[in-house]
């Protein structure tokens, strides 16, 4: 599952970060509100964990944008302040949840778990791209009625790319969404593991799923 933190504060977006990913989580962080209605709008996070004091647009006028722009993603908002009438207004702006800064971490942790069970309610547990599966409750993928066996960080890559079918995805934007840590640019690790997914879900195939486009990265789309 994966959680975008928004909080332009660095000691409590590593706090928040560290505490999300011993829980199993992936996690993305940012630091502006620009930059959050941007990553909403175009990764599917499983939940965002905002603050409502950010540079840029503030979290309430991200929270807004996103949801006139249809996005659904749950999001639990922080504050510093605790006022009844701030905690209306973010739910009035589509919010799902809203936590009163300081707060307890088994108390956000144990919001964010329940807001991730209630999108996982609606959202899609097979991913399909043309005869490929992938059953994200079990971890298995099939091509027609072959098995796939994926590593953990094959299975990561193939699940992003299942969820964006049709959208070419840049080299640096796989590295940041799958091995959630900054990489030397120089590097042709996601080549390397493109190719062996590759090699397990198109091998023997007319169709293939994974086509790569010339300097910019990778899209999964149905072609032969």
């Amino acid at each position: 599952m994966r959680i975008l933190v928004v909080e332009d504060d660095r000691k409590t977006a590593a706090f928040i970060s560290k505490a999300l990913k011993a829980d199993s989580f992936a996690v993305d962080v940012l630091r502006n509100g620009d930059d959050a209605l941007a990553a909403i709008c175009t990764t599917p996070f499983d939940a965002v964990v905002m603050d409502i004091m950010l540079g840029g647009r503030d979290g309430l006028s991200v929270l807004r944008q996103a949801r006139d722009r249809g996005n659904r993603t749950p999001v639990l908002l922080l504050s510093a302040r605790g006022e009844i009438n701030e905690r209306v207004e973010g739910l009035n702006a589509g919010a799902d949840d809203y936590v009163a800064k300081p707060f307890a971490l088994e108390e956000l942790l144990a919001r964010v778990r329940s807001l991730v069970r209630r999108s996982g309610e609606t959202k899609a547990l097979v991913l399909r791209v043309g005869d490929l599966t992938l059953d994200t409750t079990t971890r298995t993928a099939k091509r027609g009625a072959r098995a796939i066996e994926l590593t953990t960080r094959e299975y990561r890559l193939l699940e992003f790319l299942m969820r964006s079918p049709g959208r070419v995805c840049g080299r640096m934007m796989i590295i940041e969404k799958v091995w959630d840590y900054d990489f030397d640019p120089g590097s042709n690790i996601v080549d390397v593991y493109v190719r062996k997914l590759r090699d397990k879900i198109d091998a023997g195939f007319d169709t293939k799923l994974v086509h790569s486009v010339r300097g910019v990265g990778y899209v999964m789309k149905e072609e032969k």
